[in-house]
């Protein structure tokens, strides 16, 4: 019994270890270089062919290897723990928040007198609500993620009537929603945990390799990094860092954790993200299969992969104990979406919650998600979709998810080179977080090559590590530039 213990904890080291290891090492090899100057007038430059300003980022410190390493050190739990804070530290941190929280307010506030300045013409609101329906029906018809965009659809509609004031401050329906639990991160956090009772990490226990398949589709979130250097370059276009990253986990195909980090780095293009992001994995039936058919054979797709084995209950209770137990010393930054996933995981299995387990994946999942897409809704104004910035984000996204599937799919294929047991490479799509739409896709086109080979349980493996692989990236992106 003790050697069986002792083997479950190893595989659940080994993937929690895995994933955490592979999303940070991207973040350092994929990142694009950022200099910021520090004079009154500075402005961050991107270092692609020659240096092209970018406005609005004087505050975004210049990260090289060396910063970006030290970062990464101070904000671990490890480094906390032992570390003890001066009272010059706590002062200065202190200071700090409240000079960020002063901006935040300034900007709110000059936003609020720019548009009484300027209102809204008649025309964009109609267009927008013209938007608005498009969503809806396109989640009716067409099936794109109802249960989400069908209200982010009708919050586009309500916020743009003209002297409705659905989404004026204080007292709008609509703003104190997005005020209550969007604009804080309140409400993703529940969806993760949410995520987290719906989800089975079984497969990836059973085969950690899997691992690897969900961090390398993470070459997506860092990729769309340098498309956002390069879209700079387009006149009328212009991102901060902070929006960058905010974007570039759109190529994670994860809707929570986008609005999570927009919230934190980017909140004038949360809308905007959270539409691409969701809309991109309700497009994952039609985007994914070109691109796994183009990349693999035949014969590579034709491949059966060995059966499961059976993963014990006492590993299914460990993991997400063991996961959250990592998060807390290597990287605190991702400790509230990983901790919430760990959360709602760790009532699952235990079996002894049974009815908030439930509640978590019905009702409570059901409730946050209609105040979710609402308050998502609730932002899709004309000042901040109808602009070229909003252009590029919806471009930008479905870039990254592309090269996402790609990085899962090459993977695999690298890792077939030298395993004696080949992976079909076709569940290395399912590396992006869409859960579990993606291994669904990936099953569907192995048994139209084949229709007695199920891969829909070995793909489930590097799906939900692409949830924990995203969620880290986003940790990462929070730890470097947050501050």
């Amino acid at each position: 019994m003790n050697n069986a213990l002792a083997h479950d904890k190893k595989h659940i080291i080994i993937v929690t270890v895995a994933i955490m290891a592979i999303a940070m090492v991207a973040s350092l090899v994929f990142k694009p270089h950022v200099r910021a100057a520090n004079d009154n007038t500075a402005v961050a430059s991107y270092k692609t062919w020659k240096e092209v300003p970018v406005k609005g980022s004087e505050k975004v410190k210049p990260i090289e290897v060396k910063s970006f390493l030290e970062n990464i050190w101070h904000s671990t739990g490890i480094y906390k723990i032992i570390h003890t804070e001066t009272p010059e530290e706590a002062a200065k941190a202190k200071l700090e928040a409240e000079i960020v929280e002063a901006e935040k307010e300034a900007q709110a506030k000059a936003a609020e007198e720019e548009l009484l300045a300027h209102p809204v013409e008649g025309w964009k609101s109609v267009i927008m609500i013209l938007i608005g329906f498009i969503i809806v029906y396109l989640a009716v018809a067409k099936g794109f993620e109802p249960l989400l965009l069908i209200p982010i659809g009708f919050g586009t509609i309500l916020v743009n009537i003209p002297g409705a004031g659905m989404g004026s401050a204080p007292d709008g329906m609509l703003h104190i929603i997005y005020s209550a639990g969007v604009g804080n991160e309140f409400f993703p956090m529940l969806i993760f945990m949410g995520i987290g009772a719906m989800t089975d990490f079984g497969p990836l226990i059973a085969n950690p390799k899997m691992a690897l398949l969900g961090g390398a589709a993470q070459l997506g979130v860092f990729a769309t990094l340098f498309g956002v250097a390069v879209l700079n370059l387009i006149p009328g276009i212009d991102y901060t860092m902070l929006q960058a990253s905010a974007i570039s986990i759109i190529g994670g195909a994860d809707g929570p954790t986008s609005i999570y980090v927009s919230a934190k780095l980017a909140p004038e293009m949360m809308a905007v993200i959270a539409v691409a992001a969701y809309s991109y994995m309700a497009l994952v039936p039609m985007i994914q299969p070109p691109i796994m058919k183009l990349l693999t054979t035949k014969k590579e797709r034709l491949i059966k992969m060995k059966q499961l084995r059976v993963v014990s209950k006492t590993e299914k209770t460990l993991f997400p104990m063991m996961l959250l137990v990592l998060t807390v010393l290597l990287l605190p930054p991702a400790a509230p979406l990983i901790g919430m996933l760990a959360f709602g995981n760790f009532v699952k299995q235990c079996g002894v919650v049974e009815r908030l387990s439930k509640t978590m994946e019905n009702e409570l999942m059901n409730i946050v998600s209609i105040l979710l897409s609402l308050g998502v809704g609730s932002q899709m104004t004309p000042e901040k979709i109808m602009n070229p910035n909003s252009l590029g984000i919806i471009i930008l996204g479905l870039v990254a998810f592309s090269i996402a599937t790609a990085g899962g799919l090459i993977m695999a294929k690298i890792m077939n080179l030298f395993l004696k047991d080949k992976i079909n490479p076709l569940i290395g799509s399912a590396g992006v977080s869409a859960v579990p739409m993606a291994a669904r896709v990936a099953n569907k086109v192995g048994m139209a090559e084949d229709p007695t080979n199920f891969l829909l349980m070995h793909a489930m493996g590097p799906n939900v590590s692409g949830v924990i692989g995203t969620a880290v990236a986003a940790g990462v992106f929070i730890a470097t530039y947050g501050h």
